[in-house]
Parts: structure tokens; C-alpha cells; sequence
């Protein structure tokens, strides 16, 4: 014969299991929502140009924020401790530079929003005009994927091939 009724304890403990496991489902979907950014868009004011895939925006300190260009790489422009000053380099933040310098921008934010240095990572925009795609097409810059920021990676990969085929930019 079926046991029909049972106990309050009974009733009470599987109510427990079954919330604890609607809890931490719901809070593991909201840990993996809650670090996404893709898509989240930010106005800012570009303060100066460090080099030619990083570039600071005012933000209300004296310091400003750093911005990491996301999916390329322009070769460096100083000399440190890991890297040396990279052909091509002093172009690549030259034309950033007048490019963005003292203009308004709109950055759009991938799956990570920071990097390991703290520094913003975005794709940025000037108008319609998308300064990442363009530094890769332009030759100023390399295709440099890192996930989780892997929307444009194709497109960048495509791009970078076409410019050194026609020796744009570092490519000449």
C-alpha cells in the first residue's frame, strides 16, 4: 500500500532540497550573466594616446582610464623590461592619435571588460567609423585574438591579410 502522507519534517527537508537547488541554479546563471558586458556601451572623452592600441579617456581623476583596443595589436612605441620599440610603432600611435585625441567615442564592451592590468577593453567607435577594424585594414595594427573577447576575430584575421597582400601600412 502507497504511503500517501507524510510527516511535516518529511515535507519540510524535501522543500529545503528542492529550493537549494533552484538557488544555486539561479545563482550560477546569475554569476555567468553577471560578468558578460558584451554589448554594454560607454560615451568617454579621449584624454591622450599612450600607443598605438592603448589610449586614455577622461573619467573625473587626474590620471583618467586606460583603454586596450580589443582584438589588435600596434607594435610598441617605448622600450620596457619585456618588449622592445616595434617598427612601425611611432606611425601606428601617430595615427591613433589624430584619430582620437580630444574626441568623443563610444566603446563597446565583449564578454570581458578588463584586462590583467586593469585597463578598460573595448571596441571603439568615432561616428560609424570602427577604429579597431581600421587600424587592422590600415596596416597599423596586427589581428590579436584573447578570448573570451573573440566577436570581430575573423574579421580582423581577413583583415590583416589583406593589408600585408597589399603592403599597407607595417607591411610596406
Amino acid at each position: 500500500m502507497k504511503k500517501y502522507f507524510t510527516t511535516f519534517g518529511q515535507t519540510l527537508d524535501f522543500m529545503l532540497k528542492r529550493s537549494n537547488f533552484y538557488v544555486c541554479g539561479c545563482m550560477i546563471c546569475f554569476l555567468l550573466t553577471g560578468f558578460t558586458f558584451k554589448g554594454e556601451e560607454k560615451e568617454a572623452r579621449v584624454k591622450r594616446v599612450i600607443d598605438g592600441d592603448t589610449f586614455v579617456i577622461e573619467n573625473g581623476t587626474s590620471k583618467g582610464e586606460k583603454v586596450r583596443l580589443i582584438g589588435v595589436d600596434a607594435p610598441e612605441t617605448r622600450r620596457t623590461a619585456r618588449k622592445e620599440i616595434g617598427y612601425y610603432g611611432q606611425e601606428a600611435k601617430q595615427y591613433l592619435t589624430a584619430m582620437l585625441n580630444g574626441k568623443s567615442v563610444k566603446l563597446v564592451f565583449d564578454v570581458g571588460k578588463r584586462d590583467r592590468y586593469g585597463r578598460l577593453l573595448a571596441y571603439v567607435y568615432i561616428g560609424k567609423k570602427f577604429v579597431n577594424r581600421d587600424l587592422v585594414e590600415q596596416g597599423y595594427a596586427v589581428s590579436y585574438t584573447l578570448a573570451p573577447n573573440v566577436q570581430y576575430a575573423d574579421l580582423f584575421v581577413k583583415l590583416e591579410r589583406q593589408a600585408r597582400q597589399e603592403k599597407r601600412g607595417l607591411w610596406k
